[in-house]
């Protein structure tokens, strides 16, 4: 067994008496949103839920389609996607920093002096049009028979990224379009035979952002870090819910 499980994590915990920043990410604002209860076990008492298998397949995905699009950064013209969908005027956005923008372990940082809290997101893309504006750009693939959207209830996780992510650049001095654009990938299974290759359809969908919820969201977070109790968990939390059944079981 991993020593993920056998100890409390040690590292990177929240210290309410420190005067360093912590450092939040967008993944982490979506815990707290999501069950402030893992959350606080996770950043301030060292319990991370279970980690997820890795996927492979999406991984893959977004690795091609970034160096797909960045033959076109390189040559400075857009990609033929952008065309299709009239975004005539846009092309990726070429940046020194943007390799480090894109890194899991850095990604684009700004520090919210009111609660001390180090705010970081890594994008997958970043286009611009001709006036200088920038739009954040997402990668996400899938395989269904429907045809992708944002409809579902789940996908408001897939909003607040983009909003962090518009929230990040704007707080590092840059004009960012409040309309950011999901590249959504969906396998094709329609297909006669595998013959090892799987295509795809691939759809651009905008989504108009709006990121006031953050900085209120940032003062909650560091309230429930600050409290030394150990918040309620969130109705839904299927973790909170499964802990719950695991010790009403085990009880005598």
């Amino acid at each position: 067994m991993s020593d993920y499980y056998n100890a409390r994590r040690t590292r990177n915990l929240f210290d309410p008496k420190s005067t360093e920043p912590f450092k939040v990410s967008r993944s982490k604002i979506d815990l707290f949103l999501n069950c402030p209860r893992c959350f606080y076990l996770d950043c301030r008492l060292g319990v991370a839920r279970p980690p997820g298998f890795p996927f492979a397949l999406n991984s893959a995905v977004d690795a091609l389609l970034k160096k797909e699009f960045d033959i076109h950064r390189a040559k400075k013209r857009p990609h033929p996607l952008m065309q299709s969908y009239g975004l005539r005027d846009v092309v990726p956005f070429q940046h020194e920093d943007l390799e480090l923008w894109r890194s899991n372990f850095k990604g684009i940082r700004f520090l919210h002096e009111p609660t001390n809290l180090l705010v970081t997101g890594a994008i997958d893309d970043i286009w611009t049009r001709d006036n200088g504006e920038l739009i954040i750009v997402d990668y996400k693939s899938t395989s269904k028979v429907e045809k992708v959207s944002l409809d579902k209830e789940w996908q408001i996780g897939y909003k607040r990224q983009m909003e962090v992510y518009q929230w990040l650049f704007r707080q590092n001095g840059f004009n960012v379009s409040s309309t950011g654009y999901f590249v959504y990938c969906n396998g094709k299974t329609d297909r006669e035979a595998f013959d090892a290759k799987l295509e795809f359809d691939i759809d651009l969908i905008p989504y108009t952002g709006n990121d006031a919820w953050i900085v209120p969201a940032l003062a909650d977070i560091r309230l429930c870090l600050m409290n030394e109790k150990v918040p309620s968990p969130a109705e839904n939390c299927d973790y909170c819910n499964y802990r719950k059944a695991a010790r009403d079981v085990q009880r005598p």
